[in-house]
Parts: C-alpha cells; sequence; structure tokens
C-alpha cells in the first residue's frame, strides 16, 4: 500500500522498554504514524510505567521474561503475518523474536538492544533490519558483540552507533533523552520503512 506522497506504508508493531509504555514511545509511534505507517503499540505492564530503567527491570523480572516475551508474541497474533517488527530496549525480545520466527515478517527494527541470532534460530532470508545504539551506553555495550556480528553476517542489516548517548536516549519522555541523536534516529528508521511497497 502506497502512501499518497508515493511512499512505501508499513505496518509495525512496537514494544516498549523495561520503564514501560511512556509518552516517550507513544510520541515515537506517532511519528511513524504521521508518516503514514499504521502502528500497533501494545502494553506488555498493563500500564505501569517506571521512573527508571533498573526499577523497570526489576519489575520485568518480577513478572518473569518468559512472561513478557509471551505478552509481546500474543500481541502480534491477532495482526497480519507481514508486520516490521520493531523494539526499544526490552521490547528488542520479542521482536526479535517474532522477526526470528514467525513467517512473512518485511523488516525489523532494534533500538538499544540486539540478542544473539542464534538464541531464536537463525536469521531469515532477505530480512532487512536496522540496529540503532550508543556506544557509551553501558545496557546496550553487552549487546554490542551481537550487533556487530548480525550486521556483520547480514547483506540486509544496517548498524547505527550514536556517540554520547545515554539508554533510551531516543526516548523524549525519560531523563537519557538526547534530541539530536533521536532526530537522526529518527530519520533513519523513518527512510528504512519508505524502502519498500
Amino acid at each position: 500500500m502506497l502512501d499518497p506522497r508515493g511512499g512505501a506504508m508499513a505496518e509495525i508493531i512496537l514494544f516498549h522498554h523495561s520503564q514501560g509504555l511512556t509518552p516517550g514511545i507513544r510520541a515515537f509511534a506517532d511519528e511513524l504514524a504521521a508518516a503514514g505507517h499504521t502502528v500497533h503499540v501494545p502494553d506488555l505492564f498493563d500500564g505501569r510505567t517506571f521512573d527508571d530503567v533498573e526499577t523497570g527491570v526489576a519489575h520485568a523480572q518480577e513478572l518473569g521474561f518468559d512472561t513478557v516475551m509471551a505478552r509481546g508474541v500474543a500481541a502480534a497474533e491477532e495482526l497480519p503475518a507481514e508486520l516490521v517488527y520493531a523494539g526499544f530496549s526490552m521490547g528488542v525480545m520479542p521482536a526479535q523474536r517474532l522477526a526470528q520466527t514467525r513467517p512473512g515478517a518485511v523488516g525489523a527494527l532494534f533500538v538499544d538492544a540486539c540478542l544473539p541470532v542464534a538464541e531464536f534460530g537463525t536469521w531469515p532470508d532477505g530480512l532487512p533490519v536496522q540496529i540503532h545504539g550508543g556506544v557509551d551506553d553501558d545496557w546496550f555495550a553487552e549487546d554490542l558483540e551481537s550487533a556487530r556480528a548480525l550486521a556483520g553476517s547480514v547483506p540486509t542489516a544496517e548498524l547505527f552507533l550514536y556517540s554520547g548517548t545515554a539508554h533510551l536516549f531516543a526516548d523524549r519522555s525519560v531523563r537519557g533523552h538526547d534530541p539530536a541523536a533521536a532526530a537522526l534516529l529518527s530519520e533513519r528508521a523513518l527512510a528504512f520503512l519508505g524502502t519498500w511497497a
């Protein structure tokens, strides 16, 4: 499907990070929607949000990461197969699992995290993916090797690294927000989402 400006429209499911479905995640979804894309933003925490990453991670641990993952997978079940799977940090877990295991994926967008591909099998042939992370982000540092491995082994993968940014830098509603880096990420993500019909 094409938007009136002639660009391709994508249907996206966007999973939030450990601080919950924050205003910043909703704003990012709205930005994608304003460009003509359809965006689904499930709430994996049943309305709860947290002031910092550590408290949010503790909540996810209390729920169980398997439960969080299962909620994400369930949220996609009623949606079409031809989806872009997107996630911020913790939200990359269900996004990456679905991108690798649910037939029909058309793209993947990972922000602040990237799991080893082997966690979910192999990377689907030809599936495009963008990975965004901060080189000075201690949380992303744990995933940087996996991100580089994916970008280095898959021709349709792009890795973008941002200097001097904190975790969740693209979420305008949290402490680590970096407006310049967030704007660049949005520009790159929108260009990526406009590459297929």
